[in-house]
């Protein structure tokens, strides 16, 4: 922790109520923390849980952050009393209630902007409302985006100069306008809401609400480091002309294995000890890490054929499946655990990912390119093997791949929205090949290299006078100037 030199800014966090959007904001406010400015993170009851720990273990080392509770409007809207998170919000029509309640939020967090005064609101990008709110406190509002420079682009390109439109199916490719790579893609990768501009319902609402503010903030913080997009990190600022700093990546502010352990979600030291010892037994590199994020949900017949096409590449592996515990299972193949015994386990819920990725066991991940989950497996120096399933995952794929060269594709051709399929639209034998094509193909010591390269440059980013060090540094410095 640095040593206080000037007057103390106090930084209010905002995230959205989802994991993959809350944990990273977690990691930022203890980033400003940790350079001795004070975090105070805003948050509702049913998703103060996910906090406490990384709150309780910043505070015993000396960091001020620190959590304000806020109501959320659940009954206001018709959702069942609880219903504070993205990731609980299981059907459609309760996703539209959620996102509907977000709105409402504005007047509980003016309340304590007007209590506490601190000088900044950094707060994801989905409450567009917060520009206009910072601005009344005359405090600058920062937007936290979830994905990295490259998604930002390709999303700017396709919103901009609209290709998509110029192809006559869903299935023909086109060319991304007025990039640095060539990058091409489908309507099928794209982003639901991109190709149904004209839906109706709250969340396409917010989206179209969120264009206008974003340009009005102050600027926007990313979850990435210079050197892993370097020509769009400047594509960015020098082509659209917006503010930003990477100041990632921020799952690294998390050093001990408790934190590590605890992060996203505590599960219990019995399974954290056996996922552990299992690893334990493996010889380097030897083993295939399977997990597609806390929002996706597969079939029944994609999970078997998962489970199959694991079994087929003889590889060993860990898989985490998104199943309830009162699940039948018909997806499982008959014997499947007793025959890969010793040789893959299966982790039913909660696994602690970033202690997996960072096991020397583990020779490649199997993702569903969820930019936090792309991040980690950099940062581990992991080769990749992307499965986009929706959002910005498509673009992440093609990063990963095409312009890192560190992973290769399973073949996902179709953004499914988050939605399940009704059938299985990768099969075994695709799986069976990316497995073994990533383990021991030709060109499988390469993209290793390379990922082992580039994960040493991410962890050296965030050191004293690394470049998301001294993006950090610049953004407090701005901070701190901001009005004078």
């Amino acid at each position: 922790m640095e040593t206080k030199t000037h007057q103390q800014l106090h930084i209010f966090f905002l995230p959205f109520m989802g994991q993959g959007h809350t944990l990273p904001l977690i990691d930022i406010a203890k980033l400003f923390a940790s350079r001795g400015e004070k975090s105070t993170i805003i948050t509702t009851p049913a998703n103060a849980p996910l906090f406490t720990k990384a709150i309780q273990t910043s505070r015993s080392s000396g960091l001020e952050i620190e959590f304000l509770l806020i109501k959320f409007p659940s009954t206001e809207v018709g959702l069942p009393e609880g219903i504070e998170s993205r990731n609980w919000a299981e059907t459609g029509e309760m996703a539209e209630k959620f996102f509907k309640a977000l709105t409402l939020l504005k007047q509980e967090v003016e309340r304590l902007l007007d209590q506490h005064h601190p000088q900044c609101l950094v707060a994801s990008s989905l409450f567009h409302w917060s520009t206009d709110l910072a601005a009344k406190f005359g405090i600058p509002r920062l937007i936290f985006q979830g994905p990295g420079f490259f998604s930002l682009c390709a999303a700017m390109s396709v919103t901009l100069y609209q290709p998509h439109m110029k192809v006559a199916s869903d299935s023909e490719s086109f060319l991304l306008p007025n990039l640095p790579h060539e990058i091409k893609m489908t309507r099928n990768e794209l982003p639901y809401f991109l190709t149904h501009q004209n839906s109706e319902g709250e969340l396409f609402k917010l989206l179209g609400a969120l264009k206008e503010t974003e340009e009005r903030s102050y600027g926007i913080i990313i979850n990435s480091f210079y050197e892993l997009e370097p020509d769009y990190v400047d594509h960015y600022r020098k082509v659209f002309g917006r503010k930003s700093w990477h100041i990632g990546p921020v799952s690294l502010c998390n050093k001990a294995e408790k934190d590590i352990s605890a992060r996203g979600r505590e599960g219990s030291v019995d399974d954290v000890h056996e996922c552990l010892q299992w690893l334990n037994s493996k010889k380097p590199r030897s083993v295939v890490y399977v997990c597609f994020g806390s929002l996706n949900s597969f079939s029944d017949c994609q999970l078997l054929e998962i489970a199959l096409g694991l079994e087929a590449s003889q590889q060993q592996f860990i898989w985490t499946v998104k199943k309830e515990k009162n699940d039948k299972e018909v997806w499982l193949p008959e014997g499947l655990e007793q025959r890969m015994e010793g040789k893959g386990l299966i982790i039913r819920g909660w696994a602690p990912q970033l202690l997996i990725l960072q096991h020397e066991a583990v020779g490649a991940f199997l993702t569903h390119c969820g930019w936090n989950s792309i991040l980690e497996g950099v940062t581990a120096g992991v080769p990749m093997i992307t499965w986009p399933v929706f959002a910005d995952q498509f673009y992440n794929e093609k990063l990963v791949t095409q312009i890192l060269g560190i992973g290769v594709a399973v073949g996902s051709q179709k953004s499914e929205d988050g939605g399940v399929k009704s059938e299985a639209s990768v099969k075994r034998e695709a799986i069976e090949k990316a497995v073994t094509d990533i383990m021991e193909g030709e060109e499988a010591e390469e993209i290793r290299s390379k990922a082992i390269a580039l994960g040493e440059i991410a962890r050296s980013a965030v050191e004293d006078g690394g470049s998301s060090f001294l993006d950090l540094t610049s953004l407090i410095e701005e901070l701190r100037s901001f009005g004078s």
